[in-house]
């Protein structure tokens, strides 16, 4: 059978460890603040990204990898895997970058016949990154390309996300919330519970006052969709490790989990929702 490779993008939010243990290849956003660019993942860290947010006054941007950047990746994995190798892309959504069109130019500029398929996953950050994952293990364990592609159809359908923010400053500034709705918010302190609507567009779920009440109407809104079957699930933190270690126990008390992750937001993602972000991700096993 020909070898089967999963390509994605940066703000997919795999740990690099964990991508390079799968084979799954990653093509980096870039990350501007004021006059420096970084790529990410790659001269910015997770880490490093939080602490230049929290001291800068300036709004970092993100921009997409261009057409050449794929192709260069198309050639890369072929080189590795030769010509027969079949490419599946899973790439953040299109409504929030212009990262799939990108790769979708880049396949028409190939010249080699190469069997690659490229998707809208309408998911972002670890949300589309659990799918490539669970997708490159499928292919460990001897899944043929359609098993595969019928699996990430599935979970792209199926799979849940709500996370909530630790402050509005970064919805504000980024233009998903008003400025006056921002400062009501924080002064009454309403938690928004966001999620992503099925085209991929962050969307208002709920709101509460409070993280603890806020993490409960999640908890609520999970049980609801798992109906006491198994799930895989992912906690996603942005710069608060510890509170995504507790959210994690939370969930493996209140559901069958068949396997869990805590991935951190990378700079992409974080530039539009900032530090202290909590969420969770979850598909039925």
């Amino acid at each position: 059978m020909p070898p089967i490779v999963i390509l994605t993008d940066s703000a997919s939010d795999i740990d690099s460890s964990l991508r390079q243990s799968l084979g799954i290849i990653s093509v980096p956003l870039k990350v501007t603040f004021g006059g420096e660019t970084f790529v990410d993942g790659v001269t910015l860290t997770s880490s490093a990204f939080f602490e230049k947010l929290k001291q800068s006054d300036i709004m970092p941007t993100t921009s997409q990898p261009s057409p050449l950047d794929f192709v260069e990746a198309y050639k890369l994995i072929i080189e590795k895997y030769g010509k027969d190798v079949q490419i599946i892309a899973v790439l953040l959504a299109g409504v929030l970058s212009g990262t799939y069109q990108s790769a979708v130019i880049a396949k028409s500029m190939m010249e080699e016949n190469v069997d690659i398929t490229v998707i809208d996953s309408r998911k972002a950050s670890f949300v589309h990154g659990l799918i490539c994952v669970e997708a490159a293990q499928a292919i460990k364990e001897g899944k043929t390309k359609q098993q595969v592609l019928d699996m990430i159809d599935r979970y792209l359908d199926e799979v849940q996300v709500y996370f909530i923010v630790d402050t509005l400053e970064y919805l504000q500034k980024g233009g998903r919330i008003g400025k006056a709705s921002a400062v009501i918010g924080s002064l009454l302190n309403i938690k928004p519970i966001l999620t992503l609507d099925p085209v991929g567009t962050v969307s208002a779920f709920d709101k509460v006052r409070g993280t603890k009440k806020a993490l409960a109407r999640v908890m609520e809104a999970l049980k609801e969709y798992a109906q006491g079957q198994p799930v895989k699930v992912a906690v996603l933190h942005g710069a608060a490790p510890d509170e995504a270690a507790a959210l994690l126990d939370q969930v493996k008390q209140e559901f069958q989990v068949a396997e869990s992750y805590v991935q951190e937001i990378g700079p992409v993602i974080g530039t539009h929702v900032g530090p202290g972000l909590l969420g969770v991700v979850m598909v039925k096993a």
